[in-house]
C-alpha cells in the first residue's frame, strides 16, 4: 500500500509581489518534495497575496496570477498542490484554488462562502460559487 503524505505550508505572502510570492511558493514546493509530501495545500490567494483589495477587479491581477500559475506548474512534477488564486469565470471573479497535478491543472475549487463581516470584504470583489455547481456526492 502506497502512503499518502499531505502537507499544509504557510508563506509570508504580499500582495502584488509577483516574484516574492512565486518565490515562497516554489520553496515550499521544493520542501514539500524533500519531506516526500504526495498532496501540498498552499494558502488562500497565495499567487496574487491576500490583500490587493480593488485591485482583484483589474484584469491585470486575473492575468497576471494565471501567467504565474503557468510557471509554477513545470515544479510540480510527481506532486498534486493547490494552489491560490484568483481565477475570471464567465465574466465573475472567484477566490480560488487550482489544482494541480504532475504539471497540469486538473481543475478549479472557487470559494462558496465569502467573509465579509468586520475586516473582510470578500463580496465587494469575489463572487460566491453557486450552490447548484457544487459537487454532492451519491448516497
Amino acid at each position: 500500500m502506497k502512503l499518502i503524505k499531505i502537507a499544509g505550508a504557510s508563506l509570508n505572502q504580499t500582495p502584488f509581489a509577483w516574484d516574492g510570492n512565486k518565490g515562497n511558493i516554489l520553496e515550499a514546493i521544493r520542501q514539500a518534495r524533500g519531506d516526500n509530501v504526495s498532496i501540498l495545500c498552499l494558502p488562500e490567494l497565495c499567487i496574487s497575496g491576500y490583500g490587493c483589495e480593488d485591485m482583484f477587479l483589474s484584469s491585470d491581477v486575473i492575468e497576471t496570477s494565471s501567467e504565474i500559475l503557468g510557471e509554477i506548474l513545470p515544479y510540480t512534477s510527481g506532486l498534486a498542490v493547490g494552489i491560490g488564486l484568483p481565477l475570471l469565470y464567465q465574466n465573475k471573479i472567484y477566490d480560488s484554488v487550482a489544482f494541480v497535478v504532475d504539471r497540469k491543472v486538473i481543475g478549479f475549487v472557487p470559494k462558496k462562502y465569502l467573509a465579509g463581516d468586520g475586516l473582510h470584504y470578500e463580496p465587494r470583489w469575489f463572487k460566491p460559487w453557486p450552490a447548484a455547481f457544487c459537487w454532492t456526492p451519491m448516497p
